[in-house]
């Protein structure tokens, strides 16, 4: 028995207390939730107070977001599912009684904004708590957004011709009809073509004309040089460079001007490279862009100093030809298949030189095709990243030399003076980052 107080002691130590998992004092994910959704209600309320709808306003929709969002949070923490459909019937039942005296009304035109937007702030509400936040801020950010640019949108849409309309009827075939039908499968030589890929390249495209085609319609005549040459870029700098080439024949004293607008164009040509690249290769990112930037500041420095020169000069941006068209969208698919099936071949036969031949060639009319292309198979890991951007810049170079030539065909001697003048340093750092930039 004298050992049993020894025992005793010996059990008690080796007894270890069991964790005590006390719950969060404070709830921080739904406070999150119902702050992000006050916020969103008074961002979206405060638009609405500026309207003459005063269905709702800056109070209105902060309360309604935040009713969205309690339901949901009763509706997943308690179980009770019907309360989030109880909230949603209300909120639309108080709607339907606050426009009574308006259907009770003369006939006149009744617009439904302001009751959409409500329901659409109640479902906010209630996504922000049972969804993603991220996703719901930018639902949230959107639909201020369409609120507040209304009276341009209008205008914007009443400006566009039939023409225009049908262009963007075109792209909408274009990215939402033709590209999920597509099998996304690899066929043909060497197991390159991809019949999805390739057409979303085609969107991509199209999408980067198109939306710099926007940007021209909303502007006007009023763009200055700098955003001619960008969005003339942005659209197709070769079309750019013979717009202007053509304008500088008849107008002697615009070449200086042209010359600068081709330059700008060529310039932005840089904005597309990157955005293909960021969207097919995003891993590589790192290893294509450094040497391809060291291109695009030695341009702007260039652009800034012709900038300079010709600053006091006024031009009005001529109407670029509509770049939705189905017909130009579909050429490119098939030079970017024959390109893509090009490298393939040429690196399987040549090497390296192979695939700098076919960028040498393609660039003079299209540096988009070969920067997808082998921006493509870089990421695959078929293509080292040294050879795929240098194929780039010898893209760009040759698409550099091509328009040079176009100003002076289209454009006359005097302006092709110009142009070589300013694509003079760019050719040179060009040269300059394909012989001493370290191949990685």
């Amino acid at each position: 028995m004298a050992e049993f107080p020894v025992i005793l002691i010996q059990a008690m130590n080796n007894i270890s207390p069991s964790p005590v998992t006390l719950p969060p004092l404070v709830d921080t994910e739904s406070i999150a939730s119902f702050a992000i959704a006050l916020g969103l209600g008074l961002l979206i309320g405060l638009q609405r107070e500026r309207t003459t709808d005063r269905i709702g306003g800056i109070r209105t929709f902060p309360l309604i977001a935040l009713l969205g969002a309690l339901t949901a949070h009763i509706s997943l923490n308690q179980g009770m599912g019907w309360v989030l459909l109880i909230g949603l019937l209300a909120v639309t039942v108080l709607i339907l009684l606050g426009n009574v005296e308006r259907l009770r009304g003369n006939g006149e035109h009744i617009g439904i904004t302001t009751e959409v937007t409500a329901l659409l702030v109640f479902m906010l509400g209630a996504y922000i708590v049972l969804g993603d936040k991220t996703v719901g801020v930018a639902v949230g950010g959107t639909i201020a957004v369409l609120l507040h640019f209304k009276p341009g949108m209008h205008e914007f849409a009443h400006k566009i011709s039939e023409q225009e309309l049908r262009s963007v009827m075109l792209f909408a075939v274009i990215s939402l009809i033709i590209l999920p039908v597509l099998p996304n499968r690899n066929f043909g030589p060497y197991g390159v073509l991809n019949p999805f890929s390739i057409w979303l390249l085609v969107v991509l495209i199209v999408g980067i004309g198109l939306g710099g085609y926007v940007a021209y319609k909303m502007v006007g005549a009023r763009a200055g040089t700098v955003l001619s040459g960008l969005i003339g870029g942005l659209i197709s700098s070769t079309a750019t460079t013979a717009t202007y080439a053509r304008q500088a024949r008849n107008a002697e004293k615009a070449t200086g001007l042209a010359a600068l607008v081709i330059l700008i164009a060529s310039t932005s040509m840089f904005i597309r490279i990157f955005v293909e690249i960021a969207v097919v290769a995003p891993r590589m990112l790192p290893k294509l862009v450094p040497p391809l930037l060291v291109l695009l500041v030695v341009s702007l420095s260039v652009c800034l100093l012709g900038y300079r020169w010709v600053k006091d000069k006024e031009h009005a941006m001529p109407p670029p030809e509509n770049p939705a068209a189905l017909g130009p969208a579909m050429l490119f698919g098939a030079i970017y298949a024959v390109v893509l099936v090009a490298i393939a071949a040429a690196k399987d036969y040549y090497g390296n030189q192979g695939i700098y031949g076919v960028a040498l060639i393609s660039g003079t009319t299209d540096v988009d095709a070969i920067t997808l292309s082998a921006a493509n198979l870089a990421e695959s890991g078929a293509l080292e990243a040294g050879t795929a951007w240098r194929a780039i810049v010898v893209a760009c170079l040759s698409n550099l030399v091509f328009k040079a030539g176009i100003a002076g065909v289209l454009g006359g001697r005097r302006l092709f003076g110009k142009v070589l003048v300013f694509f003079a340093l760019p050719v040179i750092a060009s040269l300059a980052v394909l012989w001493l930039w370290p191949h990685s």
